[in-house]
């Protein structure tokens, strides 16, 4: 059966980064300021966005990777240690704690918020168990005060992946200042791009400040803090660091992109509730739940599918592709790739092996239109096996 709405002229991705001309202004003004480096707007950018989340401090890195990987470190997490955390999620996850040369233990998640189910990490903590990693998937909060009061009763730090979470909100307060660190990312697919990039959030200032001498080769002096010097000032390198600085330039955009983000986050959940409301009612399909201590960002809009239509996931797929939808399948099981696959992970793992079995991502992005949306809403309520 053909739809009703005339199909559009070019094909709707799963996502697409809003970059103004205020982005490209700013960026200009770096590169006419002759630093373009770590500088003074990577500042300002940490400053605007530990205000947003409600945090005392904000340390901005190239990447959420490395932000995960900083926050492990500073919590002292190395060889021989265990870190629980989801198997749905980016593998990023996952390397970020290899990185250290700790292993990942994998908790099977909720499945009505595809997030680590707080019920699992008890029965996972061993002597070897040294901190929690928890994602907030798919921009939905995961839930913090079961997942709080569990790391309590184990003494246990708790970091936040919150690479999809920006501007979600729990309890009323913006993610990024529950756990002792919380980890961003600015990837294109977020909805606060800098091209590339993450922060790392935390209200410990040892923490914060270490953060800040690691991810620049452990120098104890910032180049900002040598350059407007009135004296001579020699810096010193007191443990082995990295490279994981971002630049003045991505900075400039994130500070453009953190005052669009309400508009962004507004716009998002807008068309997250006209998908919800014209699609709930399909029977092989389970739209996101919205729990009520929770309110998603919408980072990504996905969907369960039902039999019969879940074992046809990919023929639905390419259904849309067919007529200039793009979809992506569900968040990866990161225990099914090489480098973590096992059949005892597998085997202890159903809850998340069905969401990456059955999950579809639907195009959502800032300037989607309404019409458009009604294309897709339309053609998904059309489609038959």
């Amino acid at each position: 059966m053909s739809t009703l709405i005339a199909p559009p002229q070019s094909m709707i991705p799963v996502a697409r980064p809003y970059i103004g001309v205020e982005e490209e202004q700013a960026v200009l003004d770096v590169l006419r300021s002759g630093w373009v480096t770590q500088g003074p707007r990577v500042i300002e950018f940490e400053r605007q966005f530990a205000a947003y989340v409600g945090c005392e401090h904000a340390v901005a890195v190239s990447s959420c990777t490395t932000a995960l990987q900083l926050a492990l470190l500073v919590l002292g997490i190395g060889s021989g240690d265990d870190v629980i955390c989801p198997s749905l999620s980016f593998i990023a996850t996952a390397n970020a704690i290899v990185h250290t040369g700790a292993t990942p233990v994998f908790g099977d998640i909720d499945l009505a918020t595809y997030n680590l189910d707080a019920d699992e990490i008890g029965k996972l903590v061993s002597p070897r168990t040294k901190a929690i990693l928890v994602v907030h998937q798919v921009g939905l909060p995961a839930n913090m005060d079961a997942i709080m009061e569990v790391a309590a009763r184990y003494d246990l730090p708790v970091i936040e992946d919150a690479a999809c979470a920006i501007g979600a909100t729990y309890n009323g307060a913006h993610i990024g200042n529950l756990g002792n660190l919380t980890c961003f990312s600015f990837h294109p697919r977020k909805i606060l791009t800098t091209g590339e990039g993450g922060m790392i959030t935390t209200n410990d200032p040892a923490l914060a400040e270490r953060l800040r001498r690691l991810r620049q080769h452990a120098m104890s002096l910032s180049d900002v803090t040598r350059h407007n010097a009135t004296s001579i000032s020699t810096e010193t390198y007191d443990e082995v660091g990295f490279n994981f600085r971002m630049t003045d330039m991505q900075a400039a955009i994130g500070v453009i992109q953190l005052a669009r983000l309400d508009t962004f986050l507004q716009r998002r959940r807008h068309l997250a509730e006209r998908y919800t409301a014209s699609l709930r009612m399909l029977p092989w399909l389970v739209t996101p739940a919205t729990p009520a201590e929770s309110n998603p960002n919408y980072q990504s809009y996905m969907v369960r599918l039902l039999p019969p239509v879940a074992a046809q996931r990919d023929h639905l797929m390419q259904y849309l592709l067919d007529r200039s939808i793009s979809t992506r399948r569900s968040i990866m099981a990161i225990h099914r790739e090489l480098p973590y696959r096992s059949d005892s992970n597998d085997a202890a793992l159903p809850r998340t092996n069905l969401a990456t079995e059955t999950g579809l991502i639907l195009p959502l992005f800032h300037q989607m239109t309404e019409a458009d949306q009604d294309y897709i809403i339309e053609t998904i309520q059309h489609f038959t096996l």
